[in-house]
């Protein structure tokens, strides 16, 4: 029995069969040795039955050259071992005599030394710290840091395909899905978003996802707790199906226990193909089922339905809670306050500097002795012996050389005031607990006076209520990181993954992000005799690298997230005024009050009435005219963020392209 999906399946092509092989006769040409000679015989060979000349022998090694010679003539198939041979023997080279060590941290073997093996930085700072006090600029590279003729002018655009579909109505619910949420705030966004468009492909009623206590994160929030419930299960109700909990009837045939709902082992990356081929002949037999976890459980690349309900969920239905959002408002407005000598401008840095990740990275710093003895301990608490394994390789220096070891704050600061930002930019850090913190995190704030966390930027009153809670706390964090003019990752994850996607979708395509060249860094801070104007030119070079790259489509083999066009956006030229499936999700006279930007809407009833029968897109302009006319608006220099603190009337709705 097979319940109607709203994708058919694929036909896959079979395989071309593997060639067969070809054996050739294998001639074999003797040589001919004779013995004899003068003076107790000397040996001689000929080769390829040719008269030959003869040498003599006179010690163990021409006897040995002449053995091997005559046996590889002989038997000219030991020629294919020739390679075979010369590959190891240079494997027993390089492991003998060493150009990288390949033993562990722990034995003092020899480890990679070379350019950018090696933490100077500090000796760096010493010396280029007086050039950069010395710097007198005329203008704040903040107010001009992306080149406005590299963006490609994109616009928010979920694609005609959902859009239609969802206006169509739903065929019969074919069961209930239930899928476990894992990880930390944004690897949790990811398994709802796949869910979202696994349960549309699947046309099932998707049950709001459950968030699994992570031993890492430590965090009991409930989806309620982090995103905004009523507004996630409104702004699909067109395209996906979502209830807050099964219905009795459903719960009592499994016992009133959702564990015994039968937990389907989904491999990762899965494509569309195998849920419609394995879990819904299941999920129409059984009417639910879970898949725990549901992290990374569908493919990249999906049918263009598909991505468009992954775009609807990420950019549009995934608002954080009403208790996040007005907090993180606040925040931003005191960030852009504080940023007034460049216009409100601010830089945003997500640093990877936490005691774990130094720990997991095996980089060598500058703390000597007790450094490796705390990372020791760290590491042997954390992961359980997993780096004392057998023949586990830990190269420090290669690590550093590879671009794999966490930025210092130090490094962060050095590399900034390179590119240009002078000590008058508005600096937001987001992070963790940094290890040894008034350590490292001192240079940064030498060279950025203006530096603010959400520790310093939000009183202990306000974050009381999110204390404890990593990934609420996050959620402050992610808010004022995407506001910012320029945002900088140093270390990759799930968090600047799917910032820099939503800073895209944000910016008209352009992700304003700095993502540094971990391995050119390492060289630049291992040479503490370098000039600061070549200091300043490698990094302004980076950094104009960084705009070019700025606006990415995404590859087949790319994620939406980071990536999200040309999935979730169009062009400016072939953009239309066009009212989203969540128009309606507009309360009668609701007050939208933030600092960003005040609205008082007229009833919504009247518009609603208005759009009965829009059917072309004449009308569906007239309707977008007639909602915006009848709204006052008041801004204050901003650029109002999609689905955080805005009123929905312009963020969620009508989106003017």
């Amino acid at each position: 029995m097979h319940g109607l999906s709203r994708l058919s399946n694929g036909v896959s092509s079979l395989s071309p069969p593997s060639s067969p092989r070809h054996r050739g006769s294998r001639g074999k040409t003797t040589s001919s040795p004779t013995t004899g000679g003068c003076g107790g015989g000397a040996g001689s060979f000929r080769v390829g039955g040719g008269g030959g000349g003869r040498a003599e022998l006179k010690n163990v090694v021409e006897r040995f050259g002449y053995f091997l010679i005559s046996a590889m003539y002989r038997r000219r198939g030991v020629l294919l071992f020739a390679p075979l041979l010369y590959i190891s023997g240079m494997l027993m080279y390089m492991g003998i005599f060493g150009f990288d060590a390949v033993n562990n941290i722990s034995s003092g073997a020899r480890d990679v030394v070379g350019p950018g093996s090696l933490y100077r930085s500090p000796q760096v700072f010493e010396k280029l710290w007086p050039f950069m006090e010395a710097e007198n600029r005329s203008s704040n590279t903040l107010m001009n840091v992306w080149n406005p003729k590299l963006r490609q002018g994109w616009k928010p655009c979920i694609k005609q395909t959902v859009i239609q579909s969802g206006l169509s109505g739903f065929p019969k619910s074919n069961g209930f899905l239930i899928i476990e949420a894992n990880g930390g705030l944004n690897q949790q966004r990811l398994s709802i978003c796949d869910a979202v468009a696994v349960a549309g492909l699947l046309n099932a009623t998707l049950v709001i996802p459950i968030f699994h206590l992570n031993s890492v994160w430590q965090d009991s929030s409930k989806f309620g707790d982090i995103f905004d419930e009523e507004f996630f299960i409104y702004a699909l109700r067109n395209h996906v199906n979502v209830i807050r909990e099964l219905p009795e009837d459903i719960l009592q045939q499994f016992d009133n226990n959702i564990s015994n709902i039968v937990n389907l082992r989904v491999k990762a990356w899965s494509s569309p193909t195998y849920y419609l081929e394995k879990v819904l002949p299941k999920l129409v037999e059984l009417k639910a089922v879970r898949i725990a976890p549901f992290s990374n459980r569908l493919a990249h690349a999906v049918p263009p339905y598909i991505q468009g309900l992954r775009c609807l969920c990420n950019f549009e239905a995934l608002r954080f809670s009403e208790p996040i959002r007005m907090l993180a408002a606040k925040m931003v407005d005191r960030m852009v306050k504080n940023s007034s000598k460049s216009g409100g401008k601010y830089v945003s840095v997500h640093l990877r500097f936490e005691e774990d990740m130094v720990a997991f990275s095996c980089c060598i710093y500058d703390g000597g002795e007790e450094e490796k003895r705390e990372m020791d301990i760290v590491r042997e608490r954390s992961w359980r012996g997993k780096f004392r394994r057998r023949g586990r390789v830990i190269r420090p220096g290669a690590n550093r050389v590879d671009g794999k070891c966490p930025l210092t704050p130090l490094e962060v600061g050095m590399m900034l005031r390179g590119m240009g930002f002078d000590n008058t930019t508005s600096l937001y850090v987001a992070a963790g607990k940094i290890y040894k913190v008034e350590k490292h995190m001192a240079p940064l704030k030498q060279m950025f006076p203006g530096l603010e966390t959400k520790d310093t930027l939000a009183s202990p009153e306000e974050l009381a209520p999110f204390m404890g809670h990593s990934s609420r706390l996050a959620a402050l964090d992610y808010t004022v990181c995407l506001h910012s003019e320029v945002f900088v990752t140093t270390q990759g994850g799930n968090f600047p993954h799917f910032l820099v996607g939503h800073r895209r979708y944000f910016y008209e395509g352009h992700a304003k992000t700095i993502k540094p060249d971990k391995r050119k860094l390492a060289q630049l801070f291992d040479k503490p005799s370098i000039r600061w104007q070549d200091f300043k030119r490698q990094l302004q070079d980076m950094l104009r690298h960084n705009d070019v790259k700025g606006s990415e489509l995404r590859k087949p083999s790319n994620s939406l997230y980071m990536y999200p066009m040309p999935d979730c956006m169009c062009r400016k030229s072939d953009a239309r005024i066009e009212i989203s499936s969540s128009a309606s999700l507009l309360y009668d006279r609701q007050l939208c009050n933030s600092h960003y930007i005040q609205l008082f809407c007229v009833s919504m009833e009247i518009i609603l009435l208005l759009s009965g029968n829009l059917e072309d897109e004449t009308h569906k302009l007239i309707m977008a005219i007639i909602i915006i006319k009848n709204c006052k608006i008041q801004t204050r220099n901003y650029r109002c963020g999609r689905g955080d603190s805005c009123c929905p009337l312009i963020v969620e709705g009508t989106r003017m392209q």
